[in-house]
C-alpha cells in the first residue's frame, strides 16, 4: 500500500516526528564528543569525520533498519530524508556550520540524505518491497562508515585507501548477505570498489547507494 489512509499516515507521520527527533539527538551527541576527541590531541578534520561515520551507523543506519517494520508506504520516509537533507543543507548556505561534523569543501553528508530517501522511495515504488532499500542504505551507512574508521584510523585524514574498501567489503559483504541472500555478496563487492572513486560533487554517498540500487533491482528481476 504505498497511500496509506488518513489514520495511518498520522500514525506514521508521528513516527517519523520520533524518529527524526532521535536523529537530531544523535547528532548533538556527536558534539561532545568532537569535544573530547580534541582534547585528546585529535585532528579538527579526523574528529569531524569520526562523527560523521558515528552519525552514519547510529542516525541513517539504525532508522533505515526499522522503516519496513514502522511504515506501510515511503511518504514519511521520504518526508524524513527531505527534512534531514535541508536542515544540513541551510548551515552551509548561510555559513553557519556545525563545524563538529560539517566541513566548507563539501556537503557530502547533504547527499547521505538525499540518497537515503532516493533508495527508500525507489525500492517500495518500483521494487515493491522496502527492504530492498536497506542494501544500498547498509552499504552506504555500515559499509562505508567501517572504510572512514579504517582509513581514520590509520591516516588521520580523509583519504581513500583500498585497506578502507577491504574494510567496507567485510561489513557490507555480511550485512547484504543476510538481507537479499547469497547474491548480495557480489553486489557488495562491487559498491566496495565504487567507493573508492568520487567525481566532483558526485560522492561515494551516490555512488555507493547506486550501485546498491541497480544491484537489487537486477537481483529483482533476473533472480
Amino acid at each position: 500500500m504505498l497511500i496509506p489512509d488518513t489514520a495511518v499516515l498520522a500514525k506514521e507521520a508521528l513516527i517519523g516526528a520520533v524518529f527524526l527527533a532521535y536523529v537530531f539527538g544523535i547528532v548533538y551527541l556527536t558534539k561532545p564528543i568532537y569535544g573530547v576527541m580534541r582534547s585528546k590531541g585529535y585532528p579538527h578534520n579526523v574528529a569531524v569525520y569520526y562523527n560523521r561515520k558515528i552519525i552514519h551507523v547510529l542516525a541513517g543506519g539504525a532508522v533505515a533498519l526499522l522503516v519496513p517494520r514502522f511504515f506501510t508506504s515511503p511518504i514519511v520516509p521520504a518526508a524524513m530524508a527531505a527534512i534531514l537533507a535541508i536542515t544540513t543543507y541551510l548551515p552551509h548556505r548561510t555559513g553557519r556550520l556545525m563545524e563538529w561534523f560539517q566541513v566548507p569543501e563539501n556537503m557530502y553528508e547533504v547527499n547521505f540524505c538525499i540518497m537515503w530517501g532516493v533508495s527508500v522511495t525507489t525500492a517500495w515504488i518500483l521494487l515493491g518491497d522496502p527492504v530492498y532499500a536497506l542494501v544500498p542504505i547498509a552499504f552506504m551507512a555500515f559499509g562505508d562508515a567501517a572504510t572512514g574508521f579504517t582509513r581514520n584510523l590509520l591516516f588521520r585524514r580523509r583519504t581513500k585507501s583500498w585497506i578502507g574498501n577491504i574494510a567496507m567489503f567485510a561489513v557490507s559483504a555480511p550485512a547484504a548477505y543476510a538481507l537479499i541472500g547469497t547474491w548480495g555478496i557480489p553486489i557488495a563487492a562491487a559498491a566496495s570498489i565504487i567507493e573508492h572513486f568520487e567525481f566532483g560533487p558526485i560522492d561515494d554517498n551516490v555512488l555507493v547507494s547506486a550501485v546498491g540500487l541497480v544491484g537489487v533491482a537486477l537481483l529483482k528481476v533476473f533472480a
